[in-house]
Formats: C-alpha cells, sequence, structure tokens
C-alpha cells in the first residue's frame, strides 16, 4: 500500500527525493483517516520549510490537519491544482496529490521507510 521507494514521516506526509530536490504530501492513511478532503492550504514558491514544523492544512467533512514538512529546505514548487480539487488527494495522494516540492539545504533524518511507516499506521488503527 505504501510505496517502497517514498520515505515517511510519524507525521503522515511521505517524500520522494529526487536529487536535491523532495516532492512531499500526505499518505494514503492520512487523506483515510480525513476522509473527503475540502480545502488545502499550501506552502507558498520561497517559503522556507523546516522538518517537523507546521507548513499548510488540509481540511475535510471530519476535521482539519496541519501538514508538517518532513523535510529542510526552499519551496520551488506547489501543486496549485489542489486549490480547485483537493479530492485529488483522496484519489491519488501518492500520485496527483503531490503538495509541495523542497529543494533540500540539509540530508532527511528520522524519517521511515514504508515497512516502519505501516507499523506506525498499524498501531495508529487500534
Amino acid at each position: 500500500m505504501n510505496p517502497k521507494e517514498l520515505l515517511y514521516a510519524k507525521s503522515h506526509e511521505w517524500v520522494k527525493i529526487e536529487g536535491d530536490e523532495a516532492v512531499v504530501g500526505i499518505t494514503h492513511f492520512a487523506q483515510e483517516q480525513l476522509g473527503d478532503l475540502t480545502f488545502v492550504e499550501l506552502p507558498q514558491p520561497g517559503d522556507q520549510a523546516e522538518a517537523g514544523k507546521e507548513i499548510g492544512s488540509v481540511e475535510s467533512v471530519k476535521a482539519a490537519s496541519e501538514i508538517y514538512s518532513p523535510v529542510t529546505g526552499e519551496v520551488v514548487a506547489v501543486n496549485t491544482e489542489l486549490e480547485n480539487a483537493p479530492e485529488l488527494i483522496n484519489k491519488d495522494a501518492f500520485g496527483e496529490g503531490w503538495m509541495f516540492k523542497v529543494r533540500l539545504t540539509e540530508q532527511p533524518t528520522g524519517l521511515l521507510d514504508a515497512e516502519a511507516y505501516a507499523q506506525v499506521c498499524a498501531a495508529e488503527a487500534h
């Protein structure tokens, strides 16, 4: 369920490292817990992302939740499609539902592989 080539934060964000950039989104587990997303607040290009710090939010019919950056660096792109279609995250959390890209200023630390993240999800599901 969780792509093995990605890294994961305990706060339910995923990261795909591409050279000196990282693509970030929320996981399938996170969107499933939230339900149908109705609004997404994303950072702006040029914003500084700091690992573990809040960088945006998502709202659903059930709840609002913060998005935490799993990496440190400068935001270089955001998925503007989500402004009018936040449901893309529900449909394709690991693909079209990506949220933002960060040019890394330091190597990510403390992230989990797919197996370790699955254990976090299993523990929270009970």
